[in-house]
Parts: C-alpha cells; sequence; structure tokens
C-alpha cells in the first residue's frame, strides 16, 4: 500500500513537487498524489482519511503569508510534522505560437503574481492580470483553451513540459533566491 500524498495545485506545481521531495526524503517510494488544487482540499482530504499527508505553501520570501493557507487552516483539526524550503523558479509560457507583444493578459495564482512583480510591471505594464487557484492548473487550463491565446500563465517549468506550452521566460521571480516554506501534515 502505498502513501498517499495531497497537495495544494494541480499535475506540475510547486506543491507536487515539494510532495514528491519530502516523500523521496522519508524514503517513500512511488507515493499516490492526491491534486487536490488548494489548501483547503488539502486539509479535507487529510481529515476524511482520503490522504495520509497534506504538503501544500504557507510563506514565500518575496510574496510573504501564503492568506489562503492561513484561512484554510483555520477550518481544519490536523497535526503539522514537518516544514520543507523549497527553491521556486517562476516561468513565463503561452500558447503555441504567441509571442511576447500578443500578451494581453497574465494569469496565475496570487503569490506567482507578487514574487513576479517588478517583472510583471518591467516586461508588461499594460496587461490584465487573473487570480488563478493554482500556478499548474492556470497552465493546464491555457492548454485546455479554458482561458484566452492572449493568456500567459506564470508556472513552474514542468508545467509548459506537461500541457505543451512554450516557455517564454525562464526565473523570473524578483527575488533569488525565491524560498517557499511548505509544510507537511496529518490527521
Amino acid at each position: 500500500m502505498s502513501i498517499k500524498i495531497a497537495v495544494s495545485g494541480d499535475i506540475g506545481s510547486f506543491s507536487e513537487e515539494a510532495g514528491l521531495l519530502y516523500a523521496q526524503r522519508q524514503g517513500w517510494n512511488n507515493p499516490e498524489i492526491i491534486f487536490a488544487i488548494d489548501m483547503d482540499g488539502v486539509l479535507k482530504a487529510v481529515t476524511d482519511g482520503m490522504a495520509d499527508y497534506g504538503v501544500f505553501p504557507v510563506v514565500n520570501s518575496r510574496g510573504g503569508l501564503v492568506q489562503t493557507a492561513f484561512e484554510a487552516m483555520g477550518k481544519y483539526l490536523f497535526t503539522m510534522v514537518d516544514e520543507l524550503w523549497f527553491e521556486v523558479y517562476q516561468c513565463l509560457m503561452v500558447s503555441p505560437g504567441v509571442k511576447k507583444e500578443d500578451i494581453k493578459q497574465i494569469t496565475t495564482h496570487p503569490q506567482a503574481i507578487a514574487q513576479c512583480e517588478r517583472y510583471i510591471k518591467r516586461e508588461f505594464p499594460n496587461a490584465k492580470l487573473n487570480d488563478w487557484e493554482d500556478t499548474a492548473k492556470a497552465a493546464k487550463d491555457l492548454a485546455e483553451g479554458i482561458l484566452p491565446r492572449d493568456t500567459a500563465v506564470i508556472a513552474p517549468a514542468r508545467s509548459a513540459q506537461i500541457y505543451n506550452l512554450e516557455l517564454l521566460d525562464r526565473g523570473i521571480q524578483d527575488n533569488h533566491p525565491n524560498l517557499t516554506t511548505f509544510i507537511v501534515v496529518k490527521k
């Protein structure tokens, strides 16, 4: 029976990477990852016994406290078992064939917007910014046509590979290193 880890993100998210890294450090082979998309989903999965552990971000060196994490933490009973510092490299990606000058809006998690604020102001001063529940989900939704073609998303480089998007810029976060603290919880 494999360990089940709920993460606050979709396939290709930083939370998935953090969950897999934690499993590797614990010596757990092939954990089952449950993509709970947000922190509420992670804590519900852990509380309801659908997952053995949950992994989600709580603070970033540039973006500060992850507000949605603390809102969710106030609703559930859980035990924190560990923390994981993880360096986050934000990347800008688009649908195939879209050029930088075609971008009218940028969609991603509010933390990614906060982490890339100076880059966005410099490169896309007129772009509309849209908050999304997860960086990798934004990439998936762009690939599936849920978001318009003139949209760029900020997400992990792995998301571009998974969802067949073009990577326009890597390492666009304002801080280097760009550290995020993830916590590991159990029921």
